[in-house]
């Protein structure tokens, strides 16, 4: 089931906006992990089962992640990998490559949003998740970028949106 009523999407920031960069193991990280997680499931649980995701560095890697678990108790969720262009994880870090590499494979469907990378193919992917969900999950600071751009297309498209804040300071 693929249908915008029942599809979700994700946006967040990538690991240079982060507080705590690329440790994962920082409290913090953890923390917005389990929110990620928190906010699929209970997308879950008002109907939605698709879930698509942009695949980048990041925030989008921990959605993944979090709704191929999700899947796990619910097979019934499908999981897209939108992607901006071939060549999107071709300067990462030799173990994130692999880790998309794996999360990619694990997805229901893969959507190639443009067959080489412009300018323009990241906004494009964003266009097209939010294009095709009618729920916005976004862990965002409010910052400028990519997020905030998928956050006001979200807004003036009509999505419903779940902000999960980025938390600056440790969990307590």
């Amino acid at each position: 089931m693929r249908g915008r009523q029942v599809s979700c999407c994700f946006t967040g920031h990538r690991p240079g906006k982060l507080p705590w960069r690329y440790d994962e193991e920082d409290p913090r990280c953890a923390a917005l992990k389990k929110r990620i997680f928190d906010a699929a499931e209970a997308a879950y649980q008002e109907g939605f089962r698709h879930f698509l995701c942009g695949m980048a560095l990041g925030c989008d890697l921990y959605f993944c992640e979090s709704v191929l678990r999700l899947r796990r108790m619910h097979p019934d969720v499908t999981v897209e990998a939108a992607i901006p262009c071939p060549t999107q994880a071709d300067v990462w870090p030799p173990d994130q490559r692999r880790r998309y590499q794996r999360l990619v494979e694990a997805c229901d469907f893969e959507t190639l949003v443009s067959r080489q990378y412009t300018p323009s193919c990241m906004q494009r992917r964003d266009r097209y998740m939010v294009d095709h969900a009618s729920l916005l999950i976004a862990a965002f600071d409010g910052s400028p970028g990519g997020t905030r751009y998928t956050v006001e297309y979200a807004m003036r498209r009509g999505l419903e949106i779940v902000d999960l804040p980025i938390l600056p300071e440790p969990a307590r």
